[in-house]
C-alpha cells in the first residue's frame, strides 16, 4: 500500500468542511483519460492532482471521512447516449448535499439543503441533457457507504474497479415515469449553450 506524505495529510486536515473540499476538487485538473480508462484511488488522484467525476467523488468522500463524515457515493444513471455521473453525498444536520467533480458548468456542488437523497438526485435532472436538448437522467442509486469496504481502499495502488461494480449493482430508483419519457420537453437553447462551457481543456 502507498502512504500519504505529511504535506498531503496536513492539506486534507485543513479541508474541514464540504465547501472547502469542493473548492479543492475544482482546482484539480480534469482527467480526460487520454491514456486509457482509470479509476484512481484517492491517494493516486491526490498525487496526480487530477480526477474525473468518479475519482473526484472518491477523493472527496475520503477527505470528508477524515473529518468525521460518512463517505458515500451516489450513481446518477443516464440513457446510453449520455455519460453517467457519480457524486459524493454528505449530510449536515438533517439535510443532504453533494460534492461533484465535473468539467462542465452544470452537475456541480449541491448545498446541504435537501431533505432526502431523492430530492438531491432530482436537483440534477434538468441539468442533464445532450447537445440537442434531450433530457437523459433516468435513475439514481441508493447510497454506497464506503466504510463497508476494505479499510485500505483510500490508499490502494490499483484502480478501484471493484467499487465501480458495487455501485453498478446497488439498488437504483427511477426518476422519470416510463409513461412520461416521450413527453419530456427539450432544454432551451440558452441552457444548451451554457452546458457547453467547460472548465478545463484537453492537452
Amino acid at each position: 500500500m502507498l502512504g500519504f506524505t505529511k504535506k498531503e495529510l496536513v492539506l486534507m486536515k485543513k479541508l474541514n468542511t464540504p465547501a472547502k473540499v469542493q473548492d479543492f476538487l475544482n482546482k484539480l485538473q480534469f482527467n480526460f483519460e487520454e491514456k486509457g480508462e482509470t479509476l484512481k484511488s484517492p491517494i493516486l488522484a491526490l498525487k496526480a492532482r487530477q480526477a474525473h467525476c468518479f475519482e473526484g467523488a472518491l477523493l472527496g468522500a475520503y477527505i470528508l471521512s477524515l473529518q468525521g463524515f460518512t463517505p458515500y457515493l451516489m450513481h446518477l444513471k443516464a440513457t446510453k447516449e449520455d455519460f453517467d455521473h457519480v457524486v459524493a453525498p454528505f449530510k449536515v444536520e438533517k439535510y443532504w448535499g453533494a460534492l461533484s467533480k465535473t468539467n462542465h458548468a452544470v452537475l456541480r456542488y449541491r448545498e446541504p439543503i435537501y431533505r432526502n437523497i431523492r430530492e438531491l438526485a432530482m436537483s440534477y435532472f434538468h441539468e442533464y441533457f445532450l447537445n440537442n436538448g434531450e433530457k437523459t437522467l433516468r435513475q439514481y442509486s441508493a447510497l454506497l457507504n464506503l466504510n463497508t469496504l476494505k479499510k485500505n481502499w483510500g490508499i490502494s495502488p490499483k484502480d478501484l474497479w471493484s467499487i465501480d461494480k458495487k455501485l453498478d449493482k446497488i439498488q437504483h430508483y427511477n426518476i422519470v415515469p416510463q409513461s412520461y419519457i416521450k413527453k419530456l420537453r427539450k432544454s432551451d437553447k440558452v441552457e444548451i449553450k451554457a452546458g457547453e462551457i467547460t472548465e478545463f481543456k484537453k492537452y
